[in-house]
């Protein structure tokens, strides 16, 4: 285990610190911390900064609620920088992006890996643009009530095929239920970290019974 006297602080008494999505392993932001704002970050288990711009400690998601807890803090082997894995619970960026690193300089040479959050931040991003010609936004456009329609003709379309037993047919409409619900989560701004939460807080062991409940 690495302690804080043994890491490298800068001349200004700084680290910088990589903060990682536990659940994806995507990277959220770079950003600077002090003696002070780790050891704040290490015993509240969320991330606490120091921002240089305004010289003072800087609480990720004191403003905006979107916090950022804890699950680990690595050094590199220089012990000059930090890695922070994190579940966040809204955007990192203050831009309203999953991500700070939202602004590609190149184009990839890989497929980038498919996430329902992945999806779920290009329809925020359909939201804010509206581009002309996509159906993501003609529902935006359209409002709650066209969307909330399209759910339930979606949830009525999943039941007549499983009912007809027909798994492609059933996978299809699934995905279509999904995508619209999404489209609703977003319109609503009910982040998927919220239902991963929930799903989670009902996935309780009674261990006298050794059973599950709920799940």
């Amino acid at each position: 285990m690495v302690t804080i006297d043994e890491l490298k602080f800068d001349e200004k008494g700084l680290i910088p610190a990589i903060v990682q999505d536990a659940e994806d392993d995507s990277v959220l932001m770079l950003a600077y911390m002090n003696r002070e704002s780790l050891e704040r970050s290490l015993n509240e288990g969320l991330t606490c900064f120091w921002s240089r711009s305004r010289k003072e400690l800087w609480l990720k998601g004191e403003t905006s609620g979107n916090f950022q807890h804890i699950v680990s803090v690595t050094a590199d082997c220089d012990r000059d920088t930090l890695l922070i894995k994190v579940r966040k619970d809204g955007p990192a960026c203050h831009l309203g992006t999953d991500s700070c690193f939202s602004f590609p300089m190149t184009e990839s040479q890989e497929e980038e890996k498919f996430s329902l959050s992945s999806l779920y931040n290009l329809l925020l991003e359909r939201k804010r643009l509206l581009p002309e010609g996509s159906y993501t936004s003609y529902l935006f456009q359209k409002g709650i009530d066209k969307i909330l329609k399209k759910v339930g003709e979606e949830c009525t379309e999943v039941i007549i095929a499983g009912k007809g037993g027909d798994r492609a047919e059933t996978v299809y409409e699934i995905a279509d239920l999904a995508y619209h619900v999404l489209v609703m989560m977003a319109e609503q701004g009910i982040e998927p970290e919220e239902i991963e939460a929930e799903l989670a807080s009902r996935h309780i062991i009674d261990h006298k019974v050794k059973q599950e409940k709920m799940v």
